[in-house]
């Protein structure tokens, strides 16, 4: 099975890059001074899959649930619900096997990009977001384009050549 593949065995540690990461007792400061937090001190976390770009959930951090992702190489949340951390696939076995973390240009969200091993929702969806799609007025860029350029080539009614 593909997630006994991925699993990390307790006692073991990942790796990154060949050698196992000493533990950092907390984020970075020049990363924790880039965010921007809400009055909880939590800040959306948009888990990817890194290959395909498909956007599998969202979820919440604090800065140790962020230091925790980038050291351990997991996807590691903050449970609003239950307040307290979890890390995705622990229970359930569907890893988010982290490759990459981007921080947005306002610094309020994260990208976490992962291999994500077996469904990401707890509904047993691929993604928290299957099968969920809301009505929207869908305006085609290459028409609309289109018609700007073809209102600004015709003279106006009425108007004298």
């Amino acid at each position: 099975m593909l997630a006994q593949r991925y699993r990390v065995w307790p006692g073991r540690q990942a790796r990154h890059n060949g050698h196992v990461p000493a533990p950092s007792p907390q984020l970075d400061p020049a990363i924790a001074d880039r965010l921007k937090r809400d009055a909880a001190g939590l800040f959306p976390a948009v888990a990817q899959q890194y290959d395909t770009g498909e956007v599998l959930m969202v979820g919440w951090m604090d800065d140790e649930a962020l230091r925790r992702t980038l050291t351990t190489g997991r996807a590691t949340y903050w449970s609003r619900s239950r307040r307290e951390y979890w890390v995705k696939g622990d229970t359930s076995g569907n890893l988010q096997l982290v490759r990459s973390v981007s921080l947005d240009c306002d610094g309020d969200t994260v990208l976490v990009q992962v291999d994500q091993v077996g469904p990401a929702c707890h509904t047993g969806s691929r993604s928290c977001f299957d099968g969920r799609r809301l009505p929207v007025t869908v305006i085609d860029p290459p028409r609309a384009r289109d018609a700007r350029r073809a209102d600004a080539a015709e003279p106006a009614r009425g108007a004298q050549p």
